[in-house]
């Protein structure tokens, strides 16, 4: 299973990620949080505040439903338009308002009270309930996801080939977008093994792609994100070349050892995933010992693609000097 993040940018003006929400070329901004889970921190939403929460646990942002609800319906009364909504929702069996979370949060009186939170995902399903000019765009945004799950269903090469796109439009090169692909194939063939031994998707598949994160590059998945300055991110958007290459060198040799192998039990899945990340901690080594440099860096996408634009640029530069020279 791949992570990705979600990003749109389509004629009218969206753009929704992990970070950034963008309606009507309004953006609604995350700030930095640390800890488990970090409280009262503002996003503005045209000029309006959005209390939010990062769970660094679930890895999960958490927004207050009342004040997402005052921006979209520019209600006088948010709070009474969310009991509303909420108990007509629940009238028609809806299971997203039963999930919401209550959070203490501090209200514009200044004190602490307990708020519906949710998540991203419930957030847009709760949207789609709310009649509003400003929602239209995430109702016509969830339509068309809708339409490209099912063509990629179909025919799976549409994924790749929208993955393709999505990275070009990111900024990476063309070799880097190459071998990123290679990486999901690498992947695959990682969790196909891991189905066929029994591993359960979900928390056993993120136990044991840690334990191999750990065993190649001394560091926990969650560490290296923070290293980086991800939240919700995918790491290996955000790896160097030498970082997707050792990785998938750790994943790719985890599945050979467990065809050889065959692990029946789920420590004999974690004993697998070990040995083949130290078979990459190996490579990592010996590449840092000739090169006096360490492979794990903490530059993220933007600042990997920035070093490679400018590169390009120096050799631009320098070869028009060449000319101008002759």
């Amino acid at each position: 299973m791949v992570e990705t993040d979600i990003e749109i940018n389509r004629g009218d003006g969206i753009k929704v990620n992990g970070r950034i929400i963008v309606i009507e070329g309004k953006k609604l901004e995350s700030t930095e949080v640390t800890g488990r889970m970090e409280k009262d921190n503002i996003q503005l939403f045209e000029d309006q505040k959005i209390r939010t929460a990062w769970d660094e646990k679930k890895e999960e942002w958490y927004f207050s439903v009342v004040d997402v609800v005052a921006v979209l319906t520019e209600s006088k009364d948010p709070a009474a338009y969310w009991r509303k909504l909420k108990q007509r929702l629940k009238a028609e069996g809806n299971e997203t308002v039963t999930i919401c979370h209550g959070l203490k949060m501090t209200a514009a009186d200044g004190k602490k009270r307990i708020t519906d939170v949710t998540t991203t995902e419930q957030l847009l399903r709760i949207i789609q309930s709310i009649p509003s000019s400003k929602a239209e765009p995430f109702k016509l945004w969830l339509a068309e996801v809708g339409r490209e799950r099912i063509e990629e269903t179909i025919d799976p090469e549409q994924a790749i080939d929208r993955a393709l796109e999505t990275y070009q439009k990111k900024g990476y090169s063309d070799a880097w977008i190459h071998q990123r692909i290679l990486s999901i194939r690498v992947r695959n063939a990682l969790t196909d093994e891991w189905q066929k031994n029994g591993v359960r998707q979900g928390r056993e598949y993120a136990i044991l792609t840690d334990e191999i994160t750990k065993a190649w590059s001394g560091i926990s998945t969650r560490q290296y994100k923070n290293l980086k300055g991800l939240k919700k991110e995918n790491l290996r958007d955000n790896m160097s070349d030498m970082e997707l290459i050792l990785n998938m060198l750790a994943e790719s040799t985890s599945t050979e050892i467990s065809k050889q192998q065959k692990p029946s039990t789920f420590a004999e899945n974690m004993e697998v995933a070990r040995s083949g990340g130290e078979a990459a901690a190996e490579a990592r080594k010996a590449v840092e010992s000739r090169t006096g440099a360490s492979v794990i860096t903490s530059k993220n996408a933007a600042e990997l693609n920035t070093v490679v634009t400018n590169v390009i640029e120096e050799i631009a530069e320098a070869g028009g000097k060449e000319k101008n020279d002759i």
